[in-house]
C-alpha cells in the first residue's frame, strides 16, 4: 500500500528535540529524540543554545529516515509544536545573538519592576498597566520574569550593543520556523507573553500601538503576527540539505506546546478539557470568548483553533515531582544503579511505579506532600512555594512517600480544578489525560478518584504535542479540518472513581489548609 502525506511534526521541549511522522489520520509512524542541555546560571539565569536544537533536529530527522525511508520521502509539510516564553536575539540575517532565554530564566524580573512600575502598584507593577494588559491581552507579565517581556528587557538593559543589533526578538517555535524557511514571523500564541497584543478579537490579532510604546522595546523589533494554521513558505534550500528532504515541502506555522497539546489530544470542541501531565503540568479547555480570571491566574487566550481562545491552568511541576523522586531519593547513590540492576527505561521505570502504587492505602499512611518544587502559578501565584513531606513518621516507608507524591500532584490539581469549573461555567465531569506521566495506570486511578470524575486516557500519550504539530500541519495544508479531529482522537482506557473517592475529601480539606498556614513560611524562607 502507498503511504499516504507525512506530516514531520517537531516536538522541542526543554529536555531535547524530538521528530515523528504524522499522517492526517493521527497515525504515528516513528519516534527520534536526542537531549539538548540547559544551561543554569547564576542569578537566576537559564539558556539553551539554539544551533544544539537545529543540530539536534537534522540527527532525529536522519534517524527517521534510516528507519522509516518511505514514510520520511512521503513528507509534504513540516509543523512544529515548541516550548514557550523563550527569547532569542537575532540579527538582521537570522544568526542568534544570544543563547536562547528560557521561560525558566528569571533575570529579568527586576528589569520588568523598573519598566512597568508606579503606584499603586501590586508585585511592583503599575496597577494601572496591569488594568490595560488585562483588558487588551487577557494576561501579564509573569513578576518573576519568566517571559520574553522580561527577557528583552534583560537584553535592552545589559546588553546594549546586542540589542542594537537586534532585528527581531524570537520565541522558540519563530526561530525554528526562521530556520527552516528563512522568514521572521510569530504565530498568535507565541507572541502572547511579550503582552504586546491585542486579543480581543480572536479573528485579528494585532499589535496594540500603546502596549508596544509602553514596553521599551523597538517596534521593528517585532516580528509580523501569522495565525498557527498559515503555511510560512517552502523549505529553505539550507533547510533541505540539513532535513535531506525536497524544496517543495511546506512549513505550516505551528503552536506553543499547551496550543498543540490541546489539538492533539483531541479536545477541540468547546468546553472539553484535556490535563496534560508531564514535567509542568496544565488543565485546558477551547472556549468562545477571551476571559480572565485576575485572583486564580486562569486565562483564555489566542490559539490554533479559528475564532476560539484557549483557557488555561498551570501547575509549574507535576511529573517533575517524580524525577526528583527518582533521581535524587529512590535511587541516589544506589549501588543498584551502579550494578545495572535498575533500569532507568522510563517506560520499565512507570511499570515499577505501578507496582509499587496499590499496595499503599489513599492516604499515603497520613504522609502529605507538597509539589511545589519551583513555585505555583495557579491557582495561587507564588514563586516563595517549595516542596515537602508532612507527617512523616518512623512507621514511614518509601511506598509511603511513593504514593504521597502522585497524590500530591493530584491533590493540587483539585485544587486547580475549582477555578477552572467556575471558569467554564460548569465542574469538569470528565477529562482526557494526556502527557508522558499520564503512562502510569496507577497515577490516572489516582486523578480519577481525587478529581472525582471520569478519566479518560489518550492511547499515545508521549506523542500528544506532535500528534497536535502534525494536525495543524494537515488542517494548514487542507488535509483535514478541525473539526474532524474529535473523531478521530483515540483513548485507551477509562478510569472512573473508586471507593476510595470518598476518603479524598478530607485530605484535600486538609492540603488547603496546608497551604494557608505554610504560605507564610515559605515567604520568609524564600522571600529573597
Amino acid at each position: 500500500m502507498a503511504v499516504p502525506p507525512q506530516v514531520l511534526a517537531i516536538d522541542l521541549g526543554t529536555s531535547g528535540m524530538k521528530a515523528a511522522l504524522v499522517a492526517a489520520d493521527g497515525t504515528i509512524t516513528g519516534w527520534a529524540d536526542r537531549p539538548v542541555p540547559l544551561h543554569v546560571l547564576p542569578g537566576g539565569g537559564a539558556e539553551q543554545d539554539p544551533h544544539a536544537w537545529w543540530d539536534a533536529l537534522g540527527e532525529v530527522v536522519a534517524d527517521l529516515g534510516r528507519a522509516f525511508p518511505e514514510h520520511l520521502r512521503a513528507v509534504t509539510t513540516i509543523c512544529s509544536s515548541t516550548q514557550g516564553e523563550g527569547t532569542i536575539a537575532v540579527d538582521a540575517s537570522g544568526e542568534p545573538l544570544t543563547r536562547c532565554i528560557s521561560w525558566l530564566d528569571m533575570r529579568g524580573a527586576e528589569h520588568l519592576r523598573r519598566q512597568f512600575g508606579g503606584f499603586p502598584s501590586y508585585d511592583g507593577m503599575s496597577v494601572l498597566k496591569i488594568a490595560r494588559w488585562l483588558r487588551l491581552t487577557g494576561g501579564m507579565p509573569s513578576p518573576t520574569g519568566k517571559d520574553p517581556a522580561a527577557h528583552m528587557l534583560l537584553v535592552r538593559d545589559t546588553m546594549p550593543e546586542i540589542y542594537a543589533r537586534t532585528a527581531a526578538f524570537l520565541n522558540v517555535l519563530d526561530w525554528i520556523n526562521l530556520k527552516l524557511t528563512g522568514r521572521i514571523v510569530a504565530t498568535v500564541d507565541s507572541i502572547l507573553t511579550s503582552w504586546v497584543t491585542d486579543n480581543r478579537d480572536p479573528a485579528a490579532i494585532r499589535y496594540s500601538p500603546a502596549l508596544v510604546s509602553a514596553s521599551g522595546i523597538d517596534r521593528d523589533k517585532f516580528p509580523p503576527i501569522v495565525a498557527c494554521t498559515e503555511v510560512v513558505g517552502d523549505l529553505s534550500p539550507q533547510a533541505a540539505d540539513h532535513l535531506g528532504l525536497p524544496t517543495s515541502v511546506r512549513v505550516v506555522a505551528g503552536a506553543i506546546d499547551n496550543t498543540a497539546a490541546a489539538i492533539g489530544a483531541g479536545t477541540v470542541r468547546d468546553g472539553d478539557a484535556h490535563l496534560y501531565l508531564g514535567t509542568s503540568s496544565w488543565i485546558a479547555a477551547h472556549v468562545p470568548a477571551k476571559k480572565t480570571d485576575a485572583l486564580t491566574g486562569i486565562a483564555a487566550v489566542p490559539c490554533a483553533v479559528p475564532g476560539r481562545y484557549l483557557m488555561t491552568a498551570l501547575q509549574a511541576t507535576a511529573g517533575a515531582n517524580l524525577t526528583w523522586l527518582r533521581d535524587k531519593i529512590v535511587e541516589y547513590d544506589d549501588p543498584l544503579v551502579a550494578a545495572g540492576h535498575v533500569s532507568r527505561d522510563e517506560n520499565r521505570i512507570f511499570d515499577a511505579f505501578d507496582t509499587i502504587i496499590p499496595t499503599v492505602p489513599p492516604g499515603a499512611d497520613g504522609v502529605l506532600y507538597m509539589p511545589w518544587l519551583y513555585g505555583e502559578r495557579v491557582p495561587v501565584d507564588n514563586p516563595h512555594l517549595r516542596a515537602g513531606f508532612l507527617n512523616i513518621s518512623l512507621h514511614t516507608c518509601r511506598s509511603d512517600l511513593l504514593r504521597a507524591v502522585f497524590e500530591g500532584v493530584a491533590l493540587n490539581t483539585r485544587w486547580m480544578a475549582g477555578p477552572v469549573g467556575r471558569f467554564l461555567g460548569a465542574p469538569l465531569s470528565t477529562i482526557v489525560i494526556t502527557g508522558g506521566a499520564a503512562r502510569s495506570r496507577s497515577w490516572c486511578q489516582i486523578f480519577a478518584d481525587v478529581l472525582d470524575i471520569e478519566v479518560r486516557r489518550d492511547a499515545a500519550p508521549v506523542a500528544v504535542n506532535a500528534r497536535g504539530a502534525g494536525w495543524i500541519g494537515a488542517v494548514g495544508t487542507g488535509q483535514l479540518s478541525f473539526a474532524d479531529i474529535p473523531g478521530l482522537a483515540r483513548n485507551d482506557e477509562v478510569f472512573t472513581p473508586g471507593p476510595q473517592r470518598a476518603a479524598y475529601d478530607q485530605i484535600f480539606d486538609t492540603y488547603a489548609y496546608a497551604y494557608r498556614r505554610l504560605a507564610p513560611l515559605y515567604k520568609r524562607l524564600n522571600g529573597r
